[in-house]
């Protein structure tokens, strides 16, 4: 049975305030839970439906605690408008980034990403692509948001999310560092043959790259339109945006590494 603490204390990891006095985050649902079971990640609590434990055997040696409950208790705790058999309370990761990183894969670079779903949906689009880092700046939202943990679809478990000021990290990085940054006007993405390792920065949903961290880009790149100037939308979603760019970057990344072996 579940105690009012126990409610309270769940229901309050929906505030980043109590997230970071915890150092904890909440996922819901088998497939997401199921993939942070089966990742580095520290499950601390699990409140699940007889059917899931009993499907799920294998995975309950990592929680901490685990705790049967009723489809009308998990209800009491769940922060989707349709519970679906279990929910965990997982530690946040405290992974420490390395500069060095960047001159030996692509790092997926968000400057103040403000949406959870779109950070969801970038984190998802990375670990499909292999990209296992993403940087992003101080002012970006959180990304054990549990809106944009949902949109995850369980990458979180996969993808490692930094959270430094760009600018530090830019200027302290050798000075062939490979700095791409997405604009409205740049060089034709289809037209350039990038390098598969350095930053590839996507700007803010409604002002893109900011002003001071756009001077630090070492090349600007851009997604033409298909369509005849002015008669298109004004702009790409920004993690549509980056499926593109990071879909184009794999194939000639890839294509490079494969022909040079």
């Amino acid at each position: 049975m579940l105690t009012k603490n126990t409610i309270k204390y769940i229901k309050s990891l929906s505030e980043k305030k109590f997230r970071n006095a915890y150092g904890s985050f909440i996922a819901e649902g088998p497939k997401i839970v199921s993939d942070i079971a089966g990742s580095s990640l520290k499950i601390e609590k699990l409140f699940a439906t007889q059917t899931w434990l009993d499907q799920n055997e294998t995975l309950l040696e990592k929680p901490d605690e685990i705790h049967c409950i009723t489809t009308k208790e998990l209800s009491a705790i769940s922060l989707l408008t349709t519970p679906n058999q279990v929910l965990a309370t997982v530690k946040i990761p405290s992974p420490v980034f390395q500069a060095g990183t960047a001159v030996q894969t692509l790092i997926i670079t968000l400057d103040d990403i403000r949406d959870p779903g779109n950070l969801g949906t970038i984190i998802r689009i990375a670990d499909w692509f292999g990209y296992k880092n993403i940087l992003c700046s101080e002012t970006s939202v959180d990304a054990f948001n549990p809106k944009c943990v949902q949109s995850t679809m369980g990458s979180i478990a996969r993808v490692n999310v930094y959270y430094e000021n760009l600018m530090d990290v830019f200027k302290n990085c050798p000075d062939n560092t490979n700095i791409y940054g997405a604009f409205l006007h740049g060089e034709n993405i289809y037209d350039i043959n990038p390098e598969p390792h350095g930053f590839l920065i996507i700007g803010n949903e409604a002002n893109g790259i900011q002003p001071e961290v756009a001077k630090l880009v070492t090349r600007h790149i851009s997604i033409p339109a298909g369509s005849h100037a002015g008669l298109h939308a004004e702009s790409l979603n920004a993690s549509a945006a980056t499926a593109i760019l990071c879909s184009e970057f794999f194939r000639k990344t890839n294509h490079v590494t494969k022909t040079s072996t």
